[in-house]
């Protein structure tokens, strides 16, 4: 399964169209949104992407309500509480937006994949048995790079591209 990470996409929907028209072509089968959606509004640009997303608030993540229920109700995915894990094949995937906690879901063992934003930048990483995964910033506002990044879940082949 070929996955699509994003993370903190801060209302840049110009970014956004980029992205999703990058993982269209990628033909990725889940998108994993690691926060920072910031504004209901955001779902349009996702919801022509036409897969699954699994996404988790961040920080600055507004009206959570609202954006829960404009994701879900144009059928463009779920947004969890952070931390959020789920499975994927034999694969646990866990997703969270804080990263002082991801070298201790890293390191212990329960998960092959991290994936986490907040930061900004862009790590692939092996912490023992586990890759860990921030694709960096959709939004291109703090380091002028804008950033996402694909994951072959089979391989464990990832990725970052620049917009």
């Amino acid at each position: 399964m070929k996955l699509g990470i994003i993370a903190d996409t801060h209302d840049n929907l110009a970014a956004i169209e980029k992205a999703v028209e990058l993982f269209r072509h990628e033909g990725i089968e889940l998108l994993v949104h690691a926060g920072d959606f910031v504004a209901p509004f955001t779902e349009k640009p996702f919801r022509t992407l036409k897969v699954p997303l699994i996404g988790i608030f961040g920080n600055n993540d507004g009206d959570k309500l609202l954006l829960r229920e404009m994701y879900r109700e144009k059928g463009v995915g779920e947004i969890h509480e952070d931390p959020h894990e789920f499975e994927l094949g034999t694969k646990k995937v866990i997703v969270t937006h804080r990263p002082m906690i991801v070298d201790a879901l890293a390191v212990s063992g329960s998960y092959d994949v991290v994936i986490y934003g907040h930061t900004h930048k862009a790590e692939v990483a092996k912490r023992g048995n586990t890759l860990v995964i921030n694709p960096g910033e959709c939004c291109g506002y703090v380091t002028g790079r804008k950033t996402v990044a694909i994951l072959d879940l089979e391989t464990e082949e990832s990725r970052i591209v620049e917009l």
